[in-house]
Order: structure tokens, then sequence, then C-alpha cells
């Protein structure tokens, strides 16, 4: 079940506290914004991989990145959402910065995505994580993507543009 939660990220903190994200874009690992080459760059302790998970939703295709519109309604309907493939990762609580600059995230500031609290469920246990949504209206024209992993879809795309 996705629902919004609060965890330590979501306040002030200091370089020694940890937080989850989920990731399910180009953070993921081998992808252009890498979570563990970007906390590298930084000198920020590296993420640590909790595990893969999914979540209620959709993915867009952008273009160079996916978007994902969350589906927390849908949440007790099986056949309302699909389901959005990603990884779990703990993470030092400076990198939530960085990772805010990647998906340009801006302190009021509106963007394409916002910096959200949901529970994950990974590998029988739930986390508070970060999540990078974006709203229904920014998908309106765009491509879905089957399946809902991003990863295997830019391959295969991109194997066939080659």
């Amino acid at each position: 079940m996705t629902t919004p939660t609060r965890d330590r990220c979501d306040a002030r903190d200091s370089r020694d506290e940890t937080c989850h994200v989920f990731v399910y874009g180009t953070l993921r690992a081998g992808e252009i914004n890498d979570i563990m080459r970007a906390a590298a760059r930084c000198g920020i302790a590296p993420p640590v991989h909790v595990g893969t998970a999914s979540l209620r939703g959709r993915l867009y295709d952008f273009g160079h990145y996916p978007g994902m519109v969350l589906d927390v309604a849908a949440a007790g309907d099986a056949h309302a959402a699909g389901r959005v493939a990603g990884d779990v990762y703990r993470i030092a609580a400076a990198l939530v910065p960085v990772l805010d600059e990647i998906e340009a995230v801006y302190p009021g500031e509106a963007g394409l995505f916002v910096r959200e609290m949901h529970a994950v469920a990974c590998d029988g246990a739930t986390y508070a994580c970060i999540v990078y949504p974006v709203s229904e209206s920014a998908v309106s024209r765009l491509p879905p993507i089957p399946g809902g992993d991003w990863v295997a879809y830019r391959r295969a795309r991109d194997a066939d543009w080659a």
C-alpha cells in the first residue's frame, strides 16, 4: 500500500542521519544519474541497496527520462493501477539535496517532479521512502511505458533506434 508518511529526511537533517529513497528512472544503477555515482561525485557515503520493489502507478516516457504518476487511490483495487519497478536505497541525508537538484525540486518553486514520502514494501519490510513522482497533467500527451520498468524499456527502445 502506498500512503504518505514522514521520516527523518522530511525535515532538516544532520549529515549523520540516513533515510530511504525509491528510485525508478535515471537514478537506478547503470543509468545516467546513477545514485551511487551521484553520491561519489559529491563525496557522500555510498547508498546501500536495500532491494527491488514496486509502487502502484504508471510510468511515462519523457524522452531521456521517465515520470511516474502514483496511483495512491487505487491501493485497494489491484486492477486499477499498474506497477512501477524500482529500487530502495538507504542514503545519507546529505544526499537528499543532490537528488533534489537532479530532479529539479526546489523549495517554493513548482516543477515537474515533487518530493513526497510514501511507504514502500521491500523484502518483507516497509520503508518510509522519498519518491519523486509527477502529476497526472504532466503526462497527458506522453506515451506510457508498458510494464512499468524504465531500464528494460529504455534498453529495448534504444536498441530499436540503433
